[in-house]
Formats: structure tokens, C-alpha cells, sequence
């Protein structure tokens, strides 16, 4: 099976992505231009990226005390996505982007996470890159960011630490100015920082010139104390490789070591990595302390490192999503051509309450998609897999009318892009690793080997619950924060949204019982919300977070889908072709299945339930 009519559908059926080039941002641009886009990456991900997956889960980052050696394919992919023009592809026309519209570029760039999530394709020098565009300067955009766009050096983000992990108020790292004139330095003011961070993906490989970290550190008071809390902290751009103001390469070697590579369960193509700052292993003028310049104001660090933070938030969100589909294409195949079992037929013996369940073994095994157990395994891997995707894809969209939207639209996507970014990141985390391990029981003991790609590809998944911001911080985000920003506009924007199309669907005989139960849905997520809160004590509201998350993203999924089919229902004349059989049947699962697990979830919620709040730690 292809993702690629799953991608157009969404894409002209759903979105109608080829309305984006009547803005003047994207006039250059048709469908023909959009689908030549997802011809290139298509055709990348096929040649560069699936034939190396199990490559690069195998043959891992190695170090060997003085650099990280890598897979040549590793090195062949990296070098092909930058020559697509990807990297750089919604920028300006004068910084050599391509303006394609964000919504377009996120489906081209799901070929690669569907044919080898691990092996990367750019999402953090993206996202550096996107951060400076916005906060660095004039300086820092040209010779930092624009080197990222171009491929010439790559990024990351650095928060955690090994004392610290989401915990960013407990970060130690240290930023001292530069001696004196510090403030002058044509890249911004110079610091030396000097600390440890942990888990930074992609932080020490030879695929580019030079790797350009962004650091969050704490510049110490008149006191010499770091100021406690996250108000206290900033943002550095720390190069691996210290540059002039032309973005060259000096030949002195930064304050930045790798102390050595973390081992991970999965997304083992990626270098995963615990980096020293500042402790002297490559003395700068002598001096020990990696050299720094501060982005932004001091003190803003965090203001400027959410930008990154969401937007990898997003894009998590889609590594998850496609990891999901590709093991639910993987387990269709297998399903559609393993023989085992034998049909169910009635019983012989009418008077044998024992022979209520018969089969006859004389007659030839049947494929194991033609059991209904594999069919419900294989629906809820559909109906996860291609509603995350859909989800994801209006996410992008929203980022897009943010930008070249009216300013009422804008502000709008801006609004809703807040609320949904937690079920964007946490949704597609938590079930398309369902949809992964439902991949493997389709696979029977098969599944558990690695002569099949579905035990690398619920490995590579387990880590986006934790990656960019645990299951946990999402939920807290979205019911301590989210739900309830500008007095509660943005939930009542989705809810506005979710009410459209219930007010469409329902005059459609075929969805008018899915729009009830939807309608049903959006009324106790907005009751369990009150009532969460009903008592003004964060900790009452909070402690069910997690359940409120799970029920209000299948809700956000439940109108997903019965927006899809409203679309599907009008685009489609026959709906007896496969596709739309298909769209139509996963959204009915979802509907029958799924979205009445939300009541057990907002019980507990609606109740403030203090049983895991209260429970005493000696009871374990």
C-alpha cells in the first residue's frame, strides 16, 4: 500500500492545498508544483532512506574517543535532502527557499519519516534555523541560519541535563561575559558557558562542516548565584567550529566534547549524545569555556526556545504518526498473505452447546486478513495512523493561515495551533505506538524478530512519549495552560470548529449518528473542564491530567475523521472505491470503538479523583 493517495487526498480533497497559490506568498506555485515536490521527496525516501532502515538500526553511531563514525547511507541521505532544497523550503525566495506553503512541505517530508525516521531528515536544523529567523539577528540569521538552510552546518537544541531533564528551572549550566567588549562581538554579546547536557540528538557527527548547538544556560547575578526558576535563563548560539562574520570556518575548534553517546531502544541512526561545555578538552585562547553568543535578551531564553520547542513538538508528532503507518502497511502485506485458520461456521449438531463454534479442517487455510480479530487490529491501525496524519497536516495548515492569513484567520490559527500542538505531539505518540505493538500481534511470533520491520519500528516509536516533552508535561500544558489561555478563546474557537462540521454532518443520514455522538463527546470534554477547575486548585485539576488529555484528543480525532468524511462523501461520486470504502469504515471504528473510551477517562477527571494524588509512597 502507498501513502502517496493518502497524502493527496488530505492534502486537495480535505485541506485544498491547491487554493494556497491565490495568496500572494505562494503565487508561483500550482498543484503541478506542489505534486513535482512530492515527486522528488517521494522518490529521495525510496532510494536514500527505506533501503537503509534496518541499516542504520543495526550498524549504530559509533565513537571512537576522538569522532562519531556513521553508515555511508547516513551520509548519502543527508547529502540527497539537502540537495532537494528541503531544508530551506518554505523560506524566502531571497534567502534561496522556495516558499512552498508549510502545509505541503510537512506531507513531502512524511516519505522520509515513513521510510526511515531515524536515519533524520532535518527536523531540528529546521527548527534552529527557524528560531534565529525570528529571534537572532541580522548577523546570526546570515551566518548561522542561512548555513543551516543551505546544508553546510546543522542543528540542535540543547535543554536537558543530567541533574535536569524537563525540569528546566533546575538548569546549572553557566554563561559568563567574554571579558571585556563581550557586548560588541559583531555575532552577538559573547559568553563562555561552561555545563553538561544530556540526550541531544544529533549532537556530534561528520555529516556537515560544522553543528551549530542552541543552548539554554543562566547567566550568574552580581552575586555570582544563578537566579532560581526559568526566568533566569537564556539562549547561546554555541558552534561546534567557531566562525568569522562570513560564516567561514576560523580553524579553532569550540569548548563543546562528547562525553559519550547514549545507547537509546530505538531511533538508533540518529547520534544521541552527553556534551561537555567549557570543560577545557578544546581551550578557546587558552581559555576554557565554550564560546557562545546570546540570542535575544538575556533572561528570554525560554520565550525564544519555544519556538523551537513547539515546532519539534509537531514534527514529533508526525515521526510517530508515520512510524504507525509504516507498521500498519507492514502488518497489511503480512496479513494479506499469511494462511492460517480455518473460516468459523455454524454447528453440526444444533443440540451441542459445545459445537456452538465449528470449523471444518478439511477445507484449505484462509489468509489472516479474512479473520475479523485481524481486521479490528488492522482498522485501528488505519484509523490512528491516517487520522494522525490528517491531524497533522491541519496543524500544518494552521501554521500557514498564520502566516498569510487576514489577521482575524491569523490570529485564529495562531489560537487553535496552541491548543492542538500538545494532541499533535502526545496523540499519534501514544496511539501509533498502539497501532506499532497491534502491528506486531498481527505478525504473531514473527513480529518479535527482526527477519520483519515491526519490532524496529515500535522501538523507534516508544521514545516520542518522552521525546520534546514527556506524556505527562503535554497534558499539564494543555489542561493547566492551554485550555484555559485568553479566558478560555482558544477551546472555544475548536469547539466552534468542532460544531461545523457536526452542524454538516448531521444533515447527512450516513453521519448524522457519528455527529450526535461527537456532539455528546465535545459537551462532556467542556463539563470534565469546568469541573476540573471548579474547585481553583491546580493540584485537584491536575492530577488526571493525563485522562483529560487522552479524552480530549480522541475527541479532537473523532471530528478529524468526520470532517474527513464529509469531504470523502463529496469528493468521491462512487463510494465504492477502495479508498473511500476505506476512509469511510476507519472512521466508523473510530466512532464505535474508540471515541466511548472517553467516558471512563473524564470520570475521573470530572470527579478530581485524588486516588494516584493521595496515594502514600510506603503503600507501594
Amino acid at each position: 500500500m502507498s501513502l502517496r493517495p493518502t497524502v493527496e487526498f488530505l492534502l486537495y480533497q480535505w485541506l485544498h492545498a491547491q487554493t494556497l497559490p491565490e495568496r500572494e506568498r505562494f503565487a508561483d506555485h500550482s498543484r503541478d508544483t506542489f505534486d513535482a515536490v512530492l515527486d522528488t521527496c517521494e522518490r529521495i525516501a525510496r532510494e536514500k532512506y527505506a533501503p537503509f532502515n534496518r541499516t542504520v538500526d543495526t550498524q549504530e553511531p559509533h565513537f571512537d574517543g576522538e569522532k562519531v563514525t556513521l553508515p555511508q547511507c547516513t551520509h548519502d541521505a543527508q547529502k540527497a535532502y539537502a540537495a532537494s532544497g528541503m531544508l530551506s523550503a518554505a523560506q524566502d525566495y531571497d534567502i534561496g527557499g522556495m516558499q512552498l506553503p508549510y502545509t505541503v512541505e510537512a506531507a513531502a517530508n512524511s516519505f522520509f519519516a515513513v521510510a526511515s525516521i531515524s536515519m533524520g531528515s532535518g527536523l531540528l536544523t529546521v527548527g534552529n534555523a527557524n528560531l534565529l529567523m525570528v529571534h537572532g539577528t541580522e548577523a546570526q540569521k546570515k551566518v548561522f541560519a542561512l548555513n543551516e538552510f543551505s546544508g553546510r552546518f546543522s542543528g540542535t537544541m540543547c535543554l536537558s541535563e543530567p541533574q535536569a531533564g524537563s525540569s528546566l528551572s533546575d538548569v546549572a549550566t553557566r554563561a559568563v561575559p567574554d571579558g571585556e567588549g563581550f557586548e560588541s562581538d559583531p555575532l552577538g554579546p559573547r559568553y563562555r558557558l561552561k555545563g553538561n547536557k544530556m540526550w541531544i540528538s544529533a549532537g556530534e557527527h561528520e555529516l556537515t562542516e560544522n553543528i551549530i548547538h542552541l543552548v539554554l544556560a543562566k547567566i550568574p547575578g552580581p552575586d555570582g548565584k544563578l537566579v532560581p526558576g526559568t526566568k533566569g535563563i537564556s539562549l547561546f548560539i554555541v558552534p561546534k567550529k567557531l566562525v568569522d562574520t562570513d560564516g567561514q570556518l576560523t580553524g579553532v575548534r569550540n569548548d563543546v566534547a562528547l562525553a559519550g553517546l547514549n545507547h537509546k531502544l530505538g531511533w538508533r541512526g540518529t547520534t544521541n549524545t552527553l556534551l561537555n561545555f567549557g570543560e577545557g578538552k578544546y581551550p578557546v585562547d587558552g581559555e576554557a569555556g565554550a564560546v557562545g553568543y546570546l540570542v535575544g535578551q538575556a533572561g528570554k531564553g525560554l520565550h525564544c526556545m519555544f519556538h523551537m520547542m513547539n515546532e519539534a513538538r509537531i514534527g514529533i508528532g508526525m515521526a510517530a504518526t508515520m512510524l504507525g503507518l509504516a507498521g500498519y502497511y507492514a502488518s497489511l502485506d503480512y496479513a494479506r498473505n499469511r494462511p492460517q485458520g480455518r473460516p468459523v461456521q455454524g454447528p453440526k449438531d444444533k443440540d451441542a452447546a459445545a459445537a456452538a463454534v465449528v470449523k471444518d479442517v478439511a477445507q484449505p487455510q484462509v489468509r489472516i486478513i479474512e479473520h475479523a480479530d485481524v481486521k479490528r487490529m488492522l482498522l485501528a491501525q488505519k484509523s490512528y495512523g491516517e487520522g494522525a496524519l490528517a491531524l497533522n497536516l491541519f496543524c500544518a495548515r494552521l501554521v500557514d493561515e498564520q502566516a498569510t492569513g487576514d489577521s482575524a484567520a491569523a490570529d485564529e490559527a495562531r489560537l487553535l495551533l496552541e491548543v492542538l500542538t500538545p494532541i499533535a505531539k502526545s496523540w499519534p505518540s501514544e496511539w501509533c505506538l498502539e497501532a506499532n505493538s497491534l502491528a506486531i500481534q498481527i505478525h504473531g511470533g514473527y513480529g518479535y524478530t527482526r527477519d520483519f520491520p515491526v519490532e524496529q519500528y515500535w522501538r523507534d516509536n516508544r521514545l516520542n512519549m518522552i521525546h520534546e516533552g514527556t506524556h505527562g508535561i503535554q497534558a499539564m500544558d494543555l489542561l493547566g495552560r492551554k485550555v484555559l489561555m485568553e479566558n478560555g478563546r482558544g477551546l472555544s474557537l475548536l469547539a466552534a470548529r468542532i460544531n461545523g462540521t457536526i452542524e454538516r454532518a448531521i444533515q447527512v443520514p450516513a453521519l448524522a449518528a457519528h455527529a450526535n455522538a461527537l456532539g455528546s463527546a465535545l459537551q462532556q470534554v467542556g463539563a470534565a473542564t469546568k469541573a476540573a477547575w471548579s474547585t481553583g486548585q491546580p493540584a485537584d485539576a491536575l492530577a488526571n491530567a493525563v485522562p483529560y488529555m487522552q479524552a480530549f484528543g480522541h475527541t479532537v480525532l473523532a471530528w478529524v475523521w468526520l470532517d474527513v468524511a464529509l469531504a470523502t462523501l463529496h469528493a468521491d461520486a462512487a463510494l465504492a472505491q477502495p479508498a473511500s470504502v476505506g476512509r469511510m469504515g476507519a472512521m466508523r471504528f473510530f466512532f464505535h470503538y474508540e471515541l466511548p473510551k472517553i467516558g471512563a477517562w473524564l470520570q475521573v477527571v470530572s470527579t478530581r479523583d485524588a486516588t494516584c494524588a493521595v496515594f502514600p509512597e510506603d503503600a507501594f
